[in-house]
């Protein structure tokens, strides 16, 4: 993040005597990344380190470690989550599609907030949920955060936190990074602003509102997921939520999609017009996460508004379709159809989808997408996802498809 935020009560000077608590030594908390290098945010606890384990930790009777195909051939897939049921609740109820090196991504539905008294942490990953429906709270050692329907919530590593439902039910899609999640570099000057000329303004983001501390005692579970995606039992003798105030510039933070301001040209331009976030250091490692956002197509006068073949080379290409107006692809996706295009196989539009789309020539797209693109990660397939595949995508630019063939 380039925007460092302050909350509640702290020290004016970092790592200096402090009392929330009248005769209450206050204690300090460094949350980090890269080391002592990267982004980082420092946190008051009024009473107790968060360290203070009051029973031996024990492995849960759950693991998110994903169910990976090794047998599955080297073709592009066709993920339909709308027919994923809703079940089990917000943190147990993640359902992985494919995972890498660095990054898996998994989709949540579910009926049912986190369990009564129950945290989560996530110590293998930071973490990107994309909101495709409903509404809840998350909320953190940092404060409180609502979402909605097409809002992103960006949980660093290692953040303590629970979900609760405000809404009937949830879905989403969830992006784990081992790399932290970040604006593109790309996008910010030499102040570490984002430049007048990028499709993000950092300032339209939500931060957590901090809640009254917590001094309680007690018995706290709190879930740790470890490499591999073990998880881990863990019990706090205090509330986790007992920060009377933090600054810095690691944090949880909603950006909703819709505030990704498109830029469109005279003629059709590639995927890195569009992107919002990256992990890593792009092109090298991580990936670029980019939002396909309603906006006008190409006006030139012989513009192709579809996008043409292409083939990713060193990238996995995953792509999230929120509705089903994508217009290289009516007739084959639906609202949360997913797409799977590993590097080396080039992936084009349907049938005759460029032809047809010169009637949308200058015209105002109502599509909604999220894209991300790994880079040298090469994504796996689980499992869980072929469950919900389209066992013919492979052959599908062959097929009649939305009325009209591809031959």
């Amino acid at each position: 993040m380039a925007l460092i935020a302050k909350q509640g009560n702290l020290p004016k000077t970092p790592h200096t005597e402090f009392y929330v608590i009248p005769d209450v030594l206050a204690l300090e908390e460094i949350q980090g990344s890269y080391g002592f290098s990267g982004a980082w945010s420092r946190k008051i606890h009024v009473r107790n380190y968060p360290t203070q384990v009051i029973k031996d930790p024990k492995l849960a009777n759950f693991s998110f470690a994903p169910r990976l195909e090794s047998e599955a051939p080297f073709q592009p897939y066709l993920i339909h989550s709308i027919n994923i049921p809703y079940e089990k609740d917000f943190l147990t109820g993640r359902i992985y599609l494919c995972a890498g090196t660095n990054s898996n991504m998994s989709i949540i539905k579910t009926e049912k907030s986190f369990p009564k008294d129950t945290y989560f942490k996530n110590g293998e990953h930071h973490e990107l949920f994309f909101i495709q429906e409903g509404e809840g709270v998350l909320a953190s050692e940092f404060g409180e955060l609502k979402f909605k329907k097409n809002d992103y919530i960006i949980v660093p590593k290692a953040t303590t936190y629970r979900v609760d439902l405000t809404s009937k039910k949830v879905w989403a899609l969830l992006i784990e990074s081992k790399l932290p999640i970040e604006w593109p570099a790309h996008y910010m000057n030499q102040s570490g602003q984002a430049h007048m000329a990028a499709p993000v303004v950092e300032t339209e983001i939500e931060i957590p509102v901090l809640q009254p501390f917590k001094d309680e005692k007690g018995e706290f579970l709190v879930f740790v997921k470890a490499p591999c995606g073990k998880v881990t039992e863990t019990v706090l003798g205090h509330h986790p939520f007992d920060v009377s105030g933090w600054e810095g510039a690691l944090y949880p933070f909603i950006f909703p999609i819709l505030n990704h301001h498109g830029i469109a040209r005279e003629i059709h331009t590639a995927p890195p017009v569009h992107q919002t976030f990256q992990s890593g250091q792009v092109p090298h490692n991580g990936f670029s996460l980019c939002s396909f956002v309603p906006q006008m197509e190409g006006w030139h006068p012989k513009e192709v508004p579809a996008p043409y073949a292409h083939l990713n080379v060193d990238s996995d290409e995953f792509m999230f379709f929120c509705n089903g107006s994508y217009g290289a692809r009516k007739g084959i996706i639906q609202d949360g159809s997913i797409t799977l295009h590993p590097g080396g196989i080039a992936h084009s539009p349907h049938g005759l989808a460029a032809r047809k789309s010169l009637d949308s020539r200058g015209q105002i797209s109502n599509r909604l997408a999220v894209m991300l693109d790994t880079y040298f990660d090469p994504l796996v397939i689980t499992k869980d996802a072929l469950k919900y595949a389209d066992s013919d995508y492979a052959t599908s630019w062959n097929r009649a498809v939305d009325g009209v063939t591809g031959t």
